[in-house]
C-alpha cells in the first residue's frame, strides 16, 4: 500500500492531494479554508483537511510530491532576463527577493510547512519534484477511464513547456513533443484577458463568457482576428506558435502586453475593470476565443496524427475553456476525451502524486471508469451544530424528516422560482460547483440569468449560468451531450427549444434581455450552454432533487452555479454557507437535511 501526498502551490490555486493505492481520496484547494480567492500559499489548511478526512496523519504517508521543478523555472527566469538586458530590470528586481526568500529553497519551506502540520519525518518519507506538465498529463490520464491515451497539455507555462503532447500506456507517460516560453497559448489568451480589464488567471473564464456576445460577420470582429494571425501571433499547421514580442510584456515587464502597441494595433482603447462593455470589447473578446480554439484544435489534429489514439486526455488551464473543449468534441477527431474537473494548477497537485505512485514507486495503473470529483471536507456536524447556526433574526430553520421530504420540498421551492443554496457532503475539487456546493434555480424562470447575476452572485449581468440535467434526458435538450460530468463541455440547446432572435443590435444588454429559449437562463445568447450531466451513480442526493423538480415541471434540469458571490471562493463550510445565505438574496439554505428559509419569503 501506498499513500502519497501531491502539492501545487506558490503561483495561484494551490491545492493539496492525497492518493492512496492510486485512487484520490481527498484533494482541495488552500482558497476554501482561507477564504483568499485563487490563494497562492502552501496549501496548509487544504493539507490538514485532507488529513483529517481520510483520517491519516504524516507518519503514515511514503512520499510528499511537489508539482514542479523550481530550479527548472528559475533558469527559465535568469535565461529570459540574461537575453533581454537591460530592459527587464524591475521585473528583475521585484522577483528575486520572492525567489530567493521562499521559491528557490522549496524544499525546507515544504519541511517546515509539515512540521507544523504534525510529525513529519523527513530522513523517512521523501519530498519529490514534478515536472509541472507531467503533473498536468498525470491528473488527467491517471484518472481516467483508458489504459491508453494520447495527452495534450495546454497552459501558460510550466518551467519551459507551454504545450506539450504525450502518450499514456498503462504506468508510464511518455512525452512526445514540447512548445516552449515564450510561445503560449495561454499567455496569449491572458494577453486578451488582461486588454480587456479582467484579471489574469482568474478572469479568462468571463472573456470566454462575453465572447458570445461579438458579431463574427462584423468589419471590426474579422479586423480583429486578420491582425491577430498577421500582426500578434503565426500559427502553424500543428498548432505550434510564435508571438510577435513587440507586443508582449511578460518576458520581462510587469504586465502581460505593451499597452500602446495593442490600442494602436487594434484601434481601441485598453478597457479599465469595471467599466462599461462595448461591443468592440465583445468582439475583440470572440476574435480571441476564436484564434484560441483554432490553435487548439490544430494541436489535437496533430496529436492524433502522431499518436494514432482513439483517445484524448486534456490538461492544463485551456483545458477549462469548455467553449473550445465542446468545438473540439463537435468534430470527433478522438472518440473519446477525458478531462479532469481541476485541469488547472489545483488539480497538478493530483498529477505530481500520481506520477510519484506509478512511476518512482513502479505501481500498475488500472483505469478509473468514473473519476469522483467529491475530495474535500464533509462537515459530519449533529443537526443541533447546524441549528445552532441560524439567527432568528434573519431566518427560521427545520429539520427534514427524511431526505425523501426533503427533496420534494425544495422541488417544490425552486418549481415557485424560489433560489435555493444547496450544501451536501464533501465539498467539489475543481473551479466547478458539481451539486454539493450550489446554488440552484428554476431555468424556466425568463429573469432568472439577471435575478442571479445581480441580487444573489453580484457579478456582471452578460454572465452565463449552466444546467444540471439528469444524465438520460440530456439528449433531449442538448445536440451532442452524452456524458458531461464536470461541466467542462459547451453544447448547443436543440433548435426545438430556442426562439428567433434578432441579432441587428449591438447592445449587449439588449440582446442579453432578448427571449431565445424556453430555458433562457442556461442559453447563452448564441444557443450554448455549459453542461453537467448528473448521474444516480456519481451524485444520488443531486439526482433524487432533479428527478422531484422533473415530476413537477416536467423537466429534468436546474440552473447550478458556484454557491459564492464574486470575488469570493466556493463555501466550504456550513459557517460560510450561513454567511453567504444571509447576506445575499438567496431565498433558501439546505445544509445536509435541515432547511433555512428567510423570514420575507416563507413559503
Amino acid at each position: 500500500m501506498k499513500i502519497i501526498i501531491g502539492i501545487s502551490a506558490f503561483y495561484h490555486d494551490s491545492a493539496a492531494a492525497i492518493i492512496k493505492d492510486g485512487i484520490v481520496i481527498a484533494a482541495a484547494q488552500e482558497e476554501r479554508f482561507s477564504r483568499i480567492k485563487n490563494d497562492a500559499n502552501f496549501p496548509f489548511l487544504a493539507l490538514k483537511s485532507c488529513l483529517k478526512e481520510t483520517n491519516l496523519e504524516l507518519k503514515d504517508i511514503d512520499a510528499v510530491v511537489f508539482y514542479d521543478k523550481p530550479m527548472l523555472k528559475f533558469e527559465r527566469l535568469l535565461e529570459t532576463y540574461y537575453h533581454i538586458a537591460p530592459k527587464g530590470l524591475f521585473s528583475f528586481l521585484k522577483s528575486m527577493p520572492i525567489w530567493f526568500n521562499e521559491k528557490l529553497f522549496i524544499k525546507k519551506n515544504i519541511e517546515k510547512q509539515l512540521l507544523l502540520i504534525g510529525n513529519f519525518n523527513k530522513e523517512q518519507t521523501p519530498i519529490l519534484f514534478s515536472e509541472h506538465h507531467l503533473s498536468h498529463a498525470a491528473s488527467c490520464f491517471f484518472t481516467s477511464p483508458f489504459s491508453e491515451s494520447a495527452i495534450l497539455t495546454v497552459d501558460g507555462v510550466g518551467e519551459w513547456a507551454t504545450a506539450s503532447l504525450a502518450i499514456g500506456k498503462n504506468n508510464e507517460i511518455t512525452t512526445l513533443k514540447e512548445l516552449h516560453f515564450p510561445a503560449s497559448l495561454g499567455l496569449l489568451y491572458s494577453s486578451f484577458t488582461f486588454f480587456l480589464g479582467f484579471k489574469v488567471n482568474s478572469g479568462e473564464y468571463k472573456m470566454m463568457g462575453l465572447a458570445p456576445y461579438g458579431n463574427v460577420n462584423s468589419d471590426q470582429t474579422q479586423a480583429f482576428i486578420e491582425k491577430i494571425k498577421t500582426t500578434l501571433v503565426v500559427i502553424h499547421e500543428d498548432g505550434s506558435l510564435q508571438l510577435n514580442p513587440k507586443y508582449f510584456d511578460y518576458l520581462g515587464g510587469l504586465k502581460m502586453i505593451k499597452t500602446p502597441s495593442w490600442e494602436k494595433l487594434f484601434g481601441i482603447k485598453k478597457r479599465n475593470p469595471e467599466s462599461e462593455i462595448a461591443a468592440e470589447h465583445c468582439n475583440m473578446a470572440f476574435a480571441a476565443q476564436y484564434i484560441c480554439e483554432e490553435i487548439l484544435i490544430k494541436m489535437a489534429k496533430h496529436c492524433k496524427t502522431i499518436t494514432n489514439q482513439k483517445n484524448l486526455c486534456l490538461s492544463g488551464g485551456v483545458a477549462l475553456n469548455c467553449v473550445a473543449n465542446g468545438k473540439l468534441k463537435a468534430l470527433n477527431i478522438f472518440e473519446n476525451i477525458f478531462i479532469q474537473p481541476a485541469a488547472g494548477d489545483s488539480g497538478a497537485a493530483i498529477g505530481a502524486a500520481m506520477l510519484a505512485y506509478h512511476q518512482y514507486f513502479k505501481q500498475d495503473f488500472l483505469p478509473q471508469p468514473h473519476f469522483n470529483p467529491y475530495l474535500g471536507p464533509q462537515f459530519k456536524t449533529e443537526p443541533k451544530e447546524i441549528l445552532n447556526l441560524n439567527n432568528p433574526q434573519f431566518s427560521k430553520a427545520e429539520i427534514s424528516p427524511n431526505f425523501e421530504d426533503l427533496t420534494q420540498t425544495i422541488a417544490h421551492y425552486l418549481f415557485d422560482n424560489k433560489v435555493v443554496a444547496w450544501f451536501q457532503g464533501r465539498m467539489e475539487f475543481g473551479p466547478r460547483a458539481l451539486g454539493n456546493r450550489s446554488i440552484l434555480a428554476n431555468p424556466l424562470g425568463p429573469n432568472m440569468q439577471t435575478t442571479l447575476n445581480l441580487k444573489i452572485k453580484k457579478r456582471e449581468a452578460f454572465r452565463p449560468f449552466a444546467p444540471a440535467v439528469l444524465e438520460e434526458d440530456a439528449p433531449v435538450y442538448f445536440t451532442n451531450t452524452c456524458q458531461s460530468p464536470y461541466m467542462l463541455f459547451v453544447d448547443q440547446v436543440k433548435p426545438a427549444f430556442l426562439f428567433e432572435q434578432e441579432t441587428s443590435t449591438s447592445n449587449i444588454f439588449e440582446r442579453l434581455n432578448q427571449k431565445r429559449s424556453v430555458f433562457q437562463s442556461i442559453t447563452h445568447v448564441d444557443g450554448s450552454a455549459r453542461v453537467q450531466t448528473v448521474s444516480e451513480e456519481n451524485n444520488p442526493k443531486f439526482y433524487a432533487l432533479l428527478t422531484d423538480f422533473k415530476n413537477l415541471s416536467g423537466h429534468g434540469m436546474l440552473i447550478n452555479t458556484s454557491f459564492n458571490v464574486r470575488g469570493e471562493p466556493i463555501v466550504c463550510s456550513p459557517q460560510d454557507a450561513y454567511n453567504c445565505f444571509i447576506n445575499t438574496e438567496i431565498d433558501c439554505l439546505v445544509i445536509e437535511n435541515i432547511i433555512f428559509m428567510k423570514h420575507a419569503i416563507q413559503p
